[in-house]
């Protein structure tokens, strides 16, 4: 991956979160940091990149690895999921106690990782045969292909429009319930699957049964297509929506991603 990005025109500088020097080097080579460090466990490690930023005092604009639910917004999720929101907090207090240009974004549910498996946990490929819904499945959520997420941000990123402020993805057309992509995918395939479905108190108590990590993932299934937590409330004032700002951006509409899998 690193030397793709090489032939293509990167400078590839090496840095490392255990020696903040070679951190702050490296962001006085740029004008922009986009953080696309993952997994629950590893979010904090951005507090070290804070600090190199501020030090170096350079740095236009700061996008922290967020681009998933908006964790100002998730304040009252699940205990084994919410973690990773409460890091992300941390990190916004961190940006902005330091005064640092930034923009957050909210790129809801990436694509493929929920639209391959019909938004079942742990599945990837869909089903030719059958699927499991949440409920009656018709819960709105949003989904977003990653390579568009890439482009809504990078066009950001020297947007006065979109300083300091929450960026949201939604896609109209991707805005969904699990329901109808699974019939943008039946329509696809011509067939229909065959359909059963879990209840609020069977996710629980399936959740009881796993430990700490899938209990957070079932977590936040639960909130997005039992709660509808992505959908189901207005932009705020100090928030801007991308699709909106960048109509220029053609982006893929979920019935054309699910047509990879045929």
């Amino acid at each position: 991956m690193l030397l793709s990005f090489k032939k293509q025109g990167a400078r590839l500088v090496t840095a490392s979160f255990n020696d903040h020097h070679s951190l702050v080097e490296a962001v006085k080579q740029v004008d922009v940091v986009i953080c696309t460090i993952s997994g629950n466990h590893q979010i904090l490690l951005q507090l070290k990149l804070v600090d190199a930023i501020k030090e170096a005092g350079n740095i236009k604009r700061f996008l922290p690895s967020e681009f998933g639910t908006n964790p100002a917004r998730m304040a009252n999720a699940m205990e084994q999921g919410r973690g990773i929101f409460d890091d992300k907090m941390v990190i916004r207090k961190a940006i902005e106690d330091a005064s640092i240009p930034f923009t957050y974004v909210s790129a809801n549910c990436f694509a493929g990782i929920f639209v391959g498996g019909l938004c079942q946990p742990g599945h990837f490929l869909p089903s030719r045969e059958s699927v499991v819904l949440f409920g009656d499945g018709n819960r709105k959520s949003i989904f977003v292909d990653e390579d568009d997420v890439a482009a809504y941000s990078i066009k950001t990123i020297d947007d006065p429009r979109t300083l300091n402020k929450t960026i949201y993805l939604r896609p109209p057309a991707n805005i969904l319930s699990q329901r109808e992509v699974v019939e943008l995918w039946e329509k696809l395939i011509g067939k229909e699957l065959k359909k059963s479905s879990l209840s609020e108190q069977d996710i629980l108590n399936i959740m009881k049964e796993k430990d700490l990590e899938e209990q957070g993932v079932w977590g936040h299934f639960y909130h997005f297509f039992y709660e509808g937590c992505l959908a189901n409330f207005e932009i705020e004032d100090d928030a801007e929506e991308a699709s909106i700002l960048y109509p220029d951006i053609k982006y893929t509409k979920m019935e054309d991603y699910l047509t990879q899998y045929l």
